[in-house]
């Protein structure tokens, strides 16, 4: 994933951060502590990183796309784990069914419209399971 630098909603810089910047004394609970996170300052988009590193989660998303990203996980999470799926063929599957390579379909990497797709896609296919 690129190294976000100017934030895409209002065109500020974005910098490598503590998360105690955003989340205080919250860090400790969340299990940030000593992590990082790639913030606008300006207007608060980021987005975090892989645990022990630098490397970006995803792209940098606004608080909206950051709730429907939350949303997206918790429904494609109780899906693969409700048909016995380890992660890696949860993802693979959803490439297929999106069209996207492995290394392309990532939740933290989508848009609104690609994370309401991955919602009717999992309550599509968990019908048919049932």
């Amino acid at each position: 994933m690129k190294i976000p630098t100017i934030c895409r909603y209002c065109g500020g810089t974005i910098t490598l951060a503590n998360p105690r910047e955003v989340f205080g004394d919250g860090v400790t609970h969340l299990g940030l502590e000593g992590e990082y996170i790639y913030l606008c300052r300006t207007c608060n988009a980021r987005v975090g990183c892989h645990r022990g590193s630098t490397r970006p989660l995803g792209k940098v998303a606004n608080e909206v796309l950051r709730l429907k990203r939350r949303e997206t996980h918790q429904i494609f999470d109780a899906f693969w784990q409700s048909h016995c799926m380890s992660r890696t063929e949860a993802y693979h599957w959803l490439g297929q069914q999106m069209g996207l390579s492995d290394k392309k379909a990532h939740i933290g990497s989508f848009e609104m419209d690609q994370c309401q797709q991955v919602i009717d896609l999992c309550r599509q296919n968990h019908r048919k399971a049932a």
